[in-house]
């Protein structure tokens, strides 16, 4: 996390600051009174066993759900002030399973992440186009620009869903198990290049993982979540640990320390 400002010097929102984020969805609740605070710059990355709300947390930041009760605000600004336009320049989402609309060619969904700066029955300008085809080259899939988005494999697909995400210009982007269809050679190209646009344009970046080692490797901070709660947050090398893992996943794991972060191996139990 950036340091404090000295005295005098403006202090900058977060770019996302959640406080005491309660959810109830068909009488169970889902959220318990989530704090969470992303400095502007940021890759926090949300980690916890399934069933402990991290998704429902990504959908409240973005706006897709609304709280019980405790507040959202996106770099100082209440989500409720937000008008959807506003919120779509503010910040972009990558679901797990994003709806695909039947037959449209890739360079037309990538184009969808446009559509807060197009204007009611306007079409789209040079700008946007430019904007579009930037990321398709970016991500390498501007040969699939004609191609049904259907007829792509899974690791292809995921890549155009960032790209749609990507093409929305928002500072902020979140990213719910982003990595999920990809092998491990387009789970590295996909984060590094993630990591690389937080570098070059100052992105904020908010993600779910369920790889916990790929996890530490990319986040600034982590936060674990179990039951709906935030049980533990901080530096990778302080979260993921073979306690913590053991008491939050029931897992038996062997936690090494890693060049960029540690590294979470699961160990089979003893045999009998």
């Amino acid at each position: 996390m950036p340091p404090p400002p000295s005295a005098g010097e403006p202090r900058t929102a977060p770019a996302v600051e959640a406080d005491g984020l309660r959810i109830t969805l068909g009488g169970a609740p889902i959220l318990a009174g989530v704090d969470l605070s992303v400095a502007t710059g940021e890759w926090v990355t949300v980690i916890g066993p399934n069933g402990a709300g991290k998704s429902t947390l990504l959908r409240a930041v973005g706006g897709l759900l609304p709280a019980d009760s405790g507040s959202v605000s996106l770099f100082g600004t209440p989500l409720p002030r937000l008008t959807r336009r506003e919120r779509a320049r503010i910040v972009a989402t990558v679901a797990q399973s994003p709806v695909v609309p039947a037959g449209m060619a890739v360079l037309d969904y990538v184009l969808l992440g446009r559509t807060p700066y197009i204007p009611p029955l306007g079409r789209e300008s040079a700008a946007d186009l430019a904007a579009v085809h930037d990321v398709l080259d970016r991500l390498e899939l501007s040969r699939f620009a004609a191609r049904p988005l259907v007829t792509l494999s899974g690791g292809e697909r995921q890549r155009v869903f960032l790209a749609r995400a990507l093409a929305q210009g928002a500072p902020l982007l979140l990213l719910d198990e982003p990595t999920s269809a990809l092998d491990i050679g387009h789970q590295q190209e996909v984060l590094e290049l993630i990591d690389q646009l937080r570098r070059d344009d100052g992105l904020t970046v908010l993600a779910t993982m369920h790889d916990l080692s790929v996890a530490g490797e990319y986040a600034d901070r982590l936060v674990l979540m179990a039951g709906g709660r935030v049980v533990a947050a901080g530096p990778p090398r302080d979260v993921l640990t073979a306690e913590l893992l053991s008491t939050h996943y029931q897992a038996r794991v062997r936690v090494i320390d890693g060049e960029h972060g540690p590294l979470v191996v699961p160990v089979r139990a003893p045999r009998v």
